[in-house]
């Protein structure tokens, strides 16, 4: 008798693990606000962050973690940015998320930040130091000056551009950014 009970309230007791389990399929997106700032100047590839979930995670109707939702991710790709070209980059994907207090590893897909592209800027600096060498030049010394201006001008220009021409990639501390599951989860 004792031994048919036991039977009875194991296969309860599995019957209401089985309905209280939940699955976050694949494709599921998760929006995190992000604890601190992550730059491409100093982050470093495997650097784990934390964020919270901006919005609960609801799955079929059901809250499976609410708003504010503790959350880890890691860099999985940092670059820092060159002088003249190569814009900083950044990429980060989630690895874990808080469910009913404790934290389930998750695969997400990644996050990439970029910095601004140093094309522009460096035209900007370069072409208006030749500019202004010409300019002077021309004045000081006429044509062969202004040749001589342009060069030394266009000069100053890159090294304005190479002392101030590195583009970050940066995620600033409260931003939200967005993530996709990559695989089904089973949450108990």
């Amino acid at each position: 008798m004792l031994g048919k009970s036991l039977r009875i309230s194991l296969l309860l007791l599995l019957m209401t693990a089985i309905a209280v389990a939940e699955t976050i399929p694949a494709g599921t997106h998760l929006s995190v606000r992000i604890d601190s700032q992550i730059s491409s100047a100093s982050a470093k590839t495997g650097q784990v962050f934390h964020g919270n979930l901006s919005h609960a995670l609801v799955v079929n109707g059901k809250t499976v973690a609410p708003a504010n939702a503790p959350v880890k991710g890691k860099v999985t790709f940092a670059k820092s940015s060159g002088r003249l070209s190569d814009p900083g980059q950044l990429t980060l994907r989630l690895t874990a998320v808080e469910i009913n207090g404790k934290m389930v590893p998750i695969a997400s897909s990644g996050y990439h930040a970029k910095g601004k592209s140093h094309t522009k800027s460096n035209v900007t600096k370069i072409g208006g130091g030749a500019a202004a060498g010409a300019l002077i030049g021309g004045l000081a010394g006429g044509g062969k000056g202004a040749l001589i201006g342009t060069a030394a001008g266009a000069g100053a220009g890159t090294g304005l551009a190479a002392a101030t021409g590195k583009q970050e990639a940066v995620i600033q501390s409260e931003s939200v950014v967005s993530f996709t599951t990559t695989s089904n989860v089973t949450v108990k």
